[in-house]
């Protein structure tokens, strides 16, 4: 499996307060991928075989009930591409080689072509010196709330009832099949097919405006290439912000360190509130040493904190706590 994809690192927390004895901190988990790149592979070239083997000649009714322009897929397949080299270059190790001559033919269709032969991949890989080739095998693109404006103002007049104001967005959406080789072991390692949409404002036309199709087309293949990266997960951890008596500004006091990422600072001033004579207190300083040991990634010391703040001093936020750090001890 790709090296840490299942290790679950903190990477951002955000901390919040009110009005209430409690605030809390979201923090922020990665997920598996939903696909893994075998260890061999550090150097991926990528080329664009969707282009036609001629230009078609599209009627105009159909370049405009899609929301096409002559010749603009061509041009913006291209910045499928460049989303996947912005997305993932660099990314643990990983370059993204677009060549010189990254434009192959295809069907120029939605129909998926034939894998390439695996002498063929194996000669584009060597050129670059990659150890797999990406192809975007397929791009197609349209604007369907466009489509949908034209057809519900043509069924309008027909009827005979007056026609809906004009939409004032286009949805632009862009489907690309993309192929993975590994010419190692001659294999397709992944290969998927997606639609992404993007809404762009229409101005005084009602068409997409120039930047809508390679936008979309970018954002496509950053989202294509994404399938290899961890996703993330937020959780909410609640902690307190103050105690009772004597000891209300020393938990005032930490949460102020917490709230600029001061947590060994925070900890500092919670320790000694562990051990109060006051319960509640000793078992909110519990609750609030298993957060900070959390955020600094101490998942087991965490656990052995909430846990402490429900079996010694009957703390409920302790235990629902503890309940959470087991399920993630059992997961990691």
């Amino acid at each position: 499996m790709k090296r840490y994809y299942f290790l679950l690192l903190l990477i951002a927390s955000a901390l919040f307060s009110s009005c209430s004895k409690y605030g809390y901190v979201n923090l922020k988990y990665p997920t598996a991928p939903n696909a893994v790149l075998p260890n061999n592979i550090h150097n991926i070239v990528v080329i664009n075989r969707s282009l036609p083997p001629k230009e078609k000649n599209n009627s105009m009714a159909e370049a405009v009930m899609s929301g096409e322009i002559a010749g603009s897929d061509k041009k913006a397949s291209d910045e499928c591409l460049k989303g996947v080299f912005d997305r993932m270059n660099g990314w643990q190790g990983i370059s993204i080689i677009i060549p010189s001559h990254s434009r192959r033919y295809g069907t120029g269709t939605r129909e998926v072509p034939e894998v390439l032969t695996w002498d063929v991949v194996k000669s584009i890989c060597d050129s670059s010196k990659a150890d797999a080739l990406l192809v975007l095998e397929t791009f197609d693109s349209n604007s369907d709330l466009l489509l949908s404006n034209v057809s519900n103002q043509i069924g309008a007049v027909i009827s005979g009832q007056s026609p809906p104001p004009p939409v004032r967005q286009a949805r632009m959406n862009v489907l690309s099949y993309w192929r993975l080789y590994d010419p190692s072991v001659q294999k397709i390692i992944d290969a998927s097919q997606s639609t992404k949409y993007l809404n762009f404002d229409l101005g005084v036309l009602p068409i997409p405006p120039p930047e809508a199709l390679p936008q979309t087309a970018y954002a496509a293949g950053q989202e294509y290439i994404e399938r290899f990266l961890p996703g993330y997960y937020t959780v909410k951890r609640d902690m307190y912000k103050r105690g009772k008596g004597q000891e209300k500004q020393q938990f005032k006091a930490g949460f102020r360190k917490s709230e600029v990422s001061n947590w060994e600072g925070a900890m500092e001033t919670w320790t000694p509130l562990t051990k109060s004579n006051n319960r509640k207190n000793a078992g909110r300083a519990c609750v609030n040493m298993a957060v900070a040991c959390e955020v600094l990634g101490k998942t087991n010391e965490a656990f052995q904190w909430a846990k402490k703040a429900y079996e010694d001093y009957g703390n409920s936020v302790g235990r629902e706590y503890a309940n959470k750090l087991k399920y993630r001890l059992n997961y990691e």
